[in-house]
């Protein structure tokens, strides 16, 4: 596929930049600050019950979990774990090397974009678009959900940004909570970075959120970084349009460096100190344009500086109901 090409470039020139360098091209080691990630298991729900999950990953295997006594579970709100129907898109935060369940989402979705239309009076309509790297998406707003959306989203009108969370039920999305409040500018007009990146630096500071990375339309689906044990990756703004293929990217409020397709990051959640080294995968044009702030254990500086896909999100500590953490980025 024609999205395989740029990141391999990208993965090219940083095997050869540490071979020039002298450096291992692999991650760095963990520093004492940082703590090693949660263990996450994703999949299809087979069967549940108050004490097991089980449930079948993305390459066919069968997980089982014990479901610990003071686990939660969402699906729209708040649920008993035993709750869940059979089928759902699960995400699990795990303990004992993946064998106990503490956390449970279930079908839960993000939907980040542009809007380009809304319909309906009482549960609204929302048509995204989501940037060149993902699809058109349509969102319900159901009326029970409408109120607290357009507090934090009050201009819900063509040429804003929305971002929100919410429920895929059924092939629609149904979004629930508002993941952010609404910038005041349009999509267009991003702000630019009050200061910029030095190169003395040795990481940037920011808001780090999640995406569906299912989403993504253009891309080798993962399978490249399947091959090197990668099994997630990150969308960042600032990359070249040529190595990108994406004439969107380059924009930040945030003041990040230009890298390539493929360069690790290391991301650290300064709420916990939860960090991994993680590759660049796609672009964050989208994310690149919310000049919002991050409100978990501190406020964060503006700018969002890296999306994640739900897993690595849950493995660093993040909540997806809350959307964000606050975020420290470098080169991994």
């Amino acid at each position: 596929m024609e999205g395989a090409m740029p990141y391999r470039a990208g993965e090219r020139r940083r095997k050869l930049a540490a071979a020039v360098l002298g450096r291992d091209p692999g991650p760095a080691p963990r520093s004492p600050e940082e703590t090693q990630p949660y263990d996450v298991v994703s999949g299809d729900l087979l069967d549940v019950s108050p004490h097991l999950i089980i449930l079948e990953t993305a390459d066919g295997e069968q997980r089982r979990l014990v479901i610990a006594p003071w686990a939660t579970a969402w699906r729209g709100g708040v649920v008993a774990p035993a709750d869940l129907p059979a089928g759902a898109r699960v995400v699990v935060r795990a303990l004992r090397g993946g064998t106990v369940a503490e956390r449970i989402w279930a079908d839960i979705t993000r939907i980040t974009g542009v809007i380009r239309e809304v319909r309906g009076r009482r549960d609204l309509t929302i048509e995204l678009d989501c940037g060149p790297h993902r699809r058109e998406r349509s969102i319900v707003v159901p009326y029970r959900a409408s109120g607290r959306i357009r507090v934090r989203h009050p201009k819900l009108e063509p040429g804003y940004l929305f971002d929100a969370i919410g429920l895929l039920d059924q092939g629609t999305s149904f979004a629930h909570l508002p993941a952010t409040s609404q910038p005041p500018y349009r999509a267009t007009a991003v702000p630019p970075p009050q200061m910029t990146y030095g190169g003395g630096q040795a990481g940037i500071s920011g808001t780090a959120v999640w995406a569906d990375f299912a989403d993504l339309t253009n891309l080798a689906d993962f399978a490249d970084f399947a091959e090197e044990g990668i099994a997630e990756g990150v969308a960042y703004p600032m990359l070249e349009r040529e190595d990108a293929g994406c004439d969107d990217t380059g924009v930040s409020c945030a003041g990040l460096p230009y890298l390539a397709l493929g360069s690790l990051l290391r991301v650290r959640n300064v709420c916990d100190g939860r960090a991994d080294a993680l590759p660049i995968v796609a672009c964050g044009c989208l994310a690149g344009r919310f000049c919002d702030r991050c409100l978990e254990c501190g406020t964060s500086p503006r700018g969002r500086i890296v999306e994640l896909a739900a897993s690595s999100y849950v493995a660093l500590g993040g909540d997806l109901t809350k959307g964000c953490f606050n975020a420290r980025v470098g080169l991994g």
